[in-house]
């Protein structure tokens, strides 16, 4: 199967006020493909649209237009759910079980008998990172990084074709996020295909193949993570450093190289250029001045400066 999830103009609308109600479009026709076996990272704003999308998909509310189907089958299919895990931006179980009675509870929905849910419950309690002499505490008594734990736990107790992840490290230290990190590229790495929402961009860098941007609602931005930030505004540049010279003592030579900028630096100056071919342009400007070559350096865009670039904080939006 190419596509573990395929939308189509999905369209979500929400009414607000009391008397004088008025519709907030928070999905504008949303049309995305994810390739099974990979790690997709959501991105947006708040109120992007993203925990709307995961909700539609998970069928937790119902769209105003558009479909969407999840391993070749539509949403509505309730027997193709059984194949996907989910857990959401803020996991809610009820309080004075313990993690291992709400693990045996999803068990037993799953059809498990006890010793499978028995070794279920200890492999991925531990693989989440959940100390063990935690697993028999009430949840009220969990910190929310805890809870955040469970909820991944219990996402994976089905053995998910599809894991859908909303804001997953949410609450969890350093530590935790490692933790995290390396349990969903082992997902990947048994072909489990992984959706993954999080403001946590760093995470999307190490981990994802392709991702979608949102903003208002509307997709911005879609892909192989590599190529976007190829393509990226800023990319394909290269910045370099000189000392011995000052920058005003060059400016007026580099300023005739197409697309130059210089910045001035304690012990020299800073010069990026757009294209390879100028380098050797600003050496020569460089040595005539008495200056020397520090170093060279291709300008990498970050998924930050993509992710600025396509989303606007004054956007209006229903997360």
């Amino acid at each position: 199967m190419e596509y573990a999830v395929e939308i189509r103009n999905l369209t979500k609308d929400y009414e607000i006020g009391f008397w004088r109600k008025k519709r907030v479009r928070a999905l504008d026709d949303l049309s995305l493909n994810v390739r099974s076996g990979q790690i997709f990272g959501f991105l947006g704003g708040n109120g992007a649209g993203k925990t709307t999308t995961i909700k539609t998909l998970m069928r937790l509310q119902f769209p105003t237009a558009g479909s969407a189907s999840i391993l070749g089958e539509d949403i509505s299919n309730v027997k193709m759910h059984g194949r996907v895990g989910y857990c959401p931006e803020n996991p809610y179980f009820y309080d004075y079980l313990t993690a291992r009675e709400v693990m045996d509870y999803f068990g037993q929905l799953f059809g498990y008998d006890r010793p499978t849910r028995e070794q279920k419950t200890k492999e991925l309690l531990a693989k989440v990172g959940l100390n063990e002499k935690d697993w028999k505490k009430q949840l009220r008594k969990y910190s929310k990084g805890m809870l955040q734990r469970v909820g991944l736990a219990q996402s994976l107790i089905n053995d998910p074709e599809i894991v859908f992840l909303d804001e997953p490290m949410s609450g969890l230290d350093p530590v935790g996020r490692r933790q995290i990190r390396e349990l969903i590229a082992g997902l990947r790495a048994n072909g489990v295909t992984v959706f993954m929402s999080t403001h946590i961009l760093s995470d999307i860098e190490a981990l994802c193949d392709e991702v979608a941007i949102l903003r208002g609602g509307k997709l911005t931005a879609a892909g192989d993570l590599n190529e976007l930030l190829a393509a990226s505004e800023g990319a394909g540049s290269f910045e370099i450093s000189v000392d011995g010279v000052s920058a005003e003592a060059i400016r007026e030579d580099i300023e005739f190289i197409a697309g130059a900028q210089i910045t001035a630096k304690p012990q020299g100056a800073g010069i990026m250029v757009l294209d390879e071919a100028d380098i050797e342009a600003v050496l020569a400007v460089t040595r005539r001045a008495g200056g020397r070559l520090t170093s060279i350096e291709p300008v990498k865009q970050s998924l930050e400066d993509l992710f600025v670039r396509d989303i606007d904080p004054a956007d209006p939006g229903i997360k």
